[in-house]
């Protein structure tokens, strides 16, 4: 089993916030494709690196849902599609393999 999470930015790289849809059609299409998530949206983590001499900063929501398996594939494409669709230079996507208790 594995946990996979996914941080997804709430603005793009020149702080506009993405219209309200953006987000809830990401949300449902891996509810739909995973049978559920977790989104860690109440308080947005604030994420913060450098980036030569600069500080950028980002406000966040995690994502998170669990699989059996791993395709290391899809999920490779699906971060290129987002960061395309949310015009981000690089985003997180890790998973952890874990057991149900």
């Amino acid at each position: 089993m594995h946990l996979i999470q996914i941080l997804l930015p709430l603005a793009d790289n020149e702080g506009r916030e993405f219209p309200e849809g953006t987000l809830r059609d990401i949300h449902a299409d891996l509810a739909e494709r995973f049978g559920g998530l977790t989104a860690y949206s109440r308080s947005p983590a604030r994420g913060v690196w450098k980036s030569g001499p600069d500080e950028q900063k980002d406000d966040i929501v995690i994502v998170e849902v669990m699989a059996e398996s791993l395709d290391e594939t899809w999920w490779t494409d699906l971060r290129k599609r987002l960061e395309t669709l949310l015009g981000q230079e690089e985003l997180v996507i890790r998973a952890t393999e874990i057991r149900k208790l």
